[in-house]
């Protein structure tokens, strides 16, 4: 069974060659933390307004939002975007830290190694091209939850992925999950040759009979990434599910440009939750451990993706459904 340690690696972090400013003014207001300072930000408050409310709060000890609202610096309409802006921010930048740092892999390397990321002993291909022979693939990716793309082959900013990779290998080449490994490809073998469709309704069936458990619980700590092994030993939560599922489709072939792992903003709940799309014929389909059944992502109102990602590539979802969602054959040529 495999030892419940992480290996910690030092990783040169390098900025991120797209979208720095996105992620420069999200920071900026991270790090203001102030609902004043996002009012500022967004030109509903000046800064001569902010310095005068602070000194009343000062004055009276009451919250700042009820003195901006009773000397009229603002509406209430002005206060709750500024409220909904600075959570939705908090989620966004909570995730990209929880999710931060894997060891950079180019498009180039990611689509010349094919099954390189998953142990040759895992694969239950018989060939590495037998990738090209999994029927139901999409052409190209279709907008996920009706939101726009930008995409970015830097994965240098996001360590917990690739370390999870590389645990997975040496648990494997080891020898010490033998027994593990030997009845999860009994399992996937049963499904080689179907089509994608039926392939990904199949793994996700089979992943989500493993029992859910919190990172806590599990393993002393909120926000550690499972190795599919580990998941199979001891259960997980939903990254690991998702993380499951991915390897389970990437060992029967699935190329890498159908699938991602997505984390999104679960509206119901105002929390954040980590899930797998599929890119089938028949569009993008979700495979949850929430969700008993794979589901259509048209048919799902309740998830806010905040970004997606694979081994070629991740993508920030933006509000602007106008954009054009990203062909990842475009991140990986």
């Amino acid at each position: 069974m495999p030892d419940r340690q992480e290996n910690q690696k030092d990783v040169s972090e390098k900025p991120m060659s797209i979208l720095g400013g996105v992620f420069g003014k999200l920071n900026f207001l991270m790090r203001s933390n102030r609902i004043g300072e996002v009012l500022v930000h967004r030109k509903k408050l000046t800064q001569v307004q902010l310095s005068e409310a602070l000194a009343l709060q000062k004055q009276l000890g009451q919250p700042l939002g009820a003195i901006l609202l009773d000397y009229k610096f603002i509406t209430r309409r002005d206060l709750k975007s500024a409220l909904t802006t600075q959570s939705a921010i908090r989620i966004a930048l909570t995730v990209i830290t929880i999710f931060s740092g894997l060891t950079s892999l180019s498009s180039r390397q990611a689509q010349a190694s094919g099954l390189k990321e998953i142990p040759r002993s895992i694969s239950v291909s018989f060939t590495t091209a037998s990738a090209a022979s999994v029927t139901g693939v999409a052409t190209r990716p279709m907008a996920l939850f009706g939101t726009g793309e930008r995409a970015s082959t830097d994965l240098s900013s996001f360590t917990k992925w690739s370390a999870m990779f590389d645990r997975f290998s040496r648990e494997v080449n080891s020898g010490s999950a033998n027994e593990v490994v030997q009845d999860w490809k009994d399992d996937l073998t049963a499904l080689k040759g179907k089509p994608l469709y039926e392939m990904a309704n199949d793994v996700n069936n089979l992943m989500n009979k493993i029992r859910y458990i919190g990172d806590k619980k599990n393993w002393g700590r909120s926000d550690y990434w499972e190795t599919p092994i580990e998941f199979l030993s001891y259960g997980g939560d939903c990254e690991d599910f998702a993380i499951a599922k991915y390897v389970s489709l990437r060992a029967l072939g699935v190329p890498d440009k159908a699938m991602r792992i997505a984390v999104v903003k679960d509206l119901e709940k105002g929390i954040p939750h980590a899930i797998l799309i599929v890119y089938t014929e028949q569009g993008p389909m979700v495979l949850d451990n929430q969700i008993k059944q794979m589901t259509s992502a048209n048919r799902i109102n309740h998830y806010k993706p905040i970004f997606t990602i694979n081994r070629s590539a991740w993508w920030l979802h933006t509000d602007d459904k106008n954009s054009n969602p990203t062909q990842i054959a475009s991140a990986a040529r």
